[in-house]
């Protein structure tokens, strides 16, 4: 057990959306809890879940987490989940009517960023709030990115 006074901050990545961080600005990021079952937490703790193609909407007051996938749990047998169902976020009432608010008013959207497990063994989501970026948008931060790879290559080599 860890000392009382020490930080430990265990975060052991399911799932990444890696491609939303090119796709979109975010703004804000949430960690929300998950409504799972049984056999979607042991196939998480598996490790073969996807996120790279869902989205969270807000239906009635709550938020949804639509399209992730969760691969069946082998040793379930009949008593498995459905791999694309519907799963609840869990998010205080405040942050529920401020995600609400950004994309019913600002047309953003909710984009799930990874799946994790936190320091108590909790599956958790990190969604963000974000806007689309535009075509010149992404060109602009693929030349960044490549002009610090470039920038970190001569600098390696002058020493």
């Amino acid at each position: 057990m860890a000392p009382k006074g020490s930080e430990r901050t265990v975060k052991r990545v399911v799932a990444e959306n890696r491609k939303a961080r090119f796709n979109y600005e975010i703004v804000d990021t949430y960690e929300a809890g998950l409504v799972l079952t049984g056999t979607e937490v042991k196939s998480l703790r598996e490790g073969k879940a996807n996120i790279s193609e869902s989205y969270a909407t807000d239906e009635g007051g709550e938020i949804w987490l639509i399209n992730s996938y969760l691969p069946e749990y082998l040793q379930a047998n009949r008593f498995n989940h459905e791999t694309r169902r519907r799963r609840k976020l869990l998010l205080s009432k405040r942050e529920v009517n401020r995600l609400q608010g950004a994309v019913n008013r600002e047309g953003m959207s909710l984009i799930p960023l990874r799946i994790y497990f936190n320091e108590r063994g909790r599956a958790k989501l990190e969604l963000a709030l974000g806007k689309g970026k535009k075509l010149h948008d992404k060109r602009e931060t693929s030349k960044e990115r490549d002009w610090n790879r470039q920038k970190n290559r001569l600098l390696k080599e002058r020493g």
